[in-house]
């Protein structure tokens, strides 16, 4: 059984794997204007969503790449408001502090250790 902070972090890879897909198809939001406005825009948006769905699935099943692909995933957020906006924070306040927060459940010493010790 996984600690309390792999657990809420995986659901939230999930949760934001499903954004993400939104994100992507509504040309209005962040992955969509990279989608629509840049070359690498498509292949871009469709790696940002199997980051994130890759990441908790392989992290559910207790696999140590799973962990590291989670933890890729965790700043794609901040990268895509850097290319749209130049900035870290994009105009959500809240979904920026939710991105926070899953990097630190990812980088908390509990799921660090946990990871070490029983992650294969």
């Amino acid at each position: 059984m996984q600690p309390q902070t792999l657990q809420i972090a995986t659901w939230l890879l999930y949760i934001n794997g499903f954004f993400a897909f939104a994100n992507f198809v509504d040309s209005r939001m962040e992955l969509g204007y990279i989608r629509r406005f840049f070359t690498f825009g498509p292949v871009y948006g469709l790696v940002v969503i199997a980051v994130h769905v890759l990441g908790g699935l392989l992290m559910a099943n207790e696999r140590k790449i799973g962990y590291k692909i989670a933890i890729a995933a965790s700043f794609t957020p901040f990268l895509s408001n850097l290319i749209v906006y130049r900035s870290l924070i994009g105009v959500s306040f809240l979904g920026s502090i939710f991105d926070i927060a899953l990097i630190a459940l990812l980088l908390h010493t509990q799921s660090r250790s946990h990871q070490k010790v029983w992650f294969r």
